[in-house]
């Protein structure tokens, strides 16, 4: 038995990345996953992989800029598993590189933050009503080091995740009453994006890694997302968990 069973969970950005790492984890520990993103064709792989495996998992097709397309998300899970227990905010938005503070403008701020802790926000609202009710509620949202330690050339980023961290923080004041914990990650972790970007030549991050490598989704991000999602997790609350290696943040 998984450390999930019997559980119902929500998984943004589920199609690629950290968010189908840990749509699959979930699964494996027992959880029925609803599992959104906009790209479908990768949703509904998932979710064949997940249902090969004896496991349970729906596929929503999901903009987290579109308030409509999250209230979908949360009647579909209602609908089909008749509860939610766990939500994990992995989606974001907004990443444009190399945007420096004078080139910054307010309409890629705010798509940074329509896609990052507004889109969080409003997950979180419509799923509180169904947490409250049953007392349980495991809310994930995700951060980046960034917010900490700046980047230059990612300033509507950074904001948007700094912004997500102040969320939580306050999400878990509020919120703890109802058996809800808010907590947040931070991971430094190989994605397609990386992959890309990085093409050819030596990753800068890596090198102030201890163990100079990047984190993988699947096998060290997402059963840390996993045990935050867990009853053993009760007492984890308001807290900015890094799963990053140990990166330095001062080079």
């Amino acid at each position: 038995m998984g450390i999930l069973e019997g559980r119902v969970a929500i998984v943004t950005g589920a199609s690629s990345g950290v968010g189908r790492g840990c749509a699959r984890r979930f699964a494996e520990e027992g959880a029925a996953v609803v599992a959104c993103a906009r790209r479908l064709e990768n949703l509904q792989t998932l979710v064949q992989e997940v249902e090969a495996k004896g496991g349970k998992a729906l596929a929503v097709t999901c903009d987290v800029a579109e308030e409509a397309d999250i209230t979908r998300v949360v009647d579909a899970a209602i609908e089909r598993f008749g509860r939610i227990d766990i939500l994990a905010n992995i989606a974001q938005g907004g990443m444009e590189d190399h945007v420096g503070l004078l080139k910054t403008t307010p309409e890629g701020l705010l798509d940074a933050y329509v896609t990052g802790p507004l889109q969080s926000l409003l997950f979180m609202q419509k799923c509180f009503p169904h947490m409250r009710r049953q007392r349980y509620g495991r809310i994930i949202n995700t951060s980046s080091l960034i917010a900490l330690d700046g980047s230059p050339g990612f300033a509507p980023y950074a904001m948007a995740k700094g912004a997500i961290m102040a969320l939580t923080r306050n999400a878990s004041q509020e919120w703890a009453q109802f058996g809800i914990t808010t907590n947040t990650f931070l991971p430094i972790v190989s994605t397609e994006r990386s992959i890309e970007r990085n093409a050819g030549k030596e990753d800068p991050v890596t090198a102030r890694i201890p163990g100079r490598r990047l984190g993988t989704a699947y096998d060290d991000c997402s059963p840390v997302l996993a045990f935050l999602a867990s009853e053993a997790a009760g007492y984890v609350n308001g807290q900015a968990i890094g799963i990053d290696g140990g990166l330095r943040l001062i080079a």
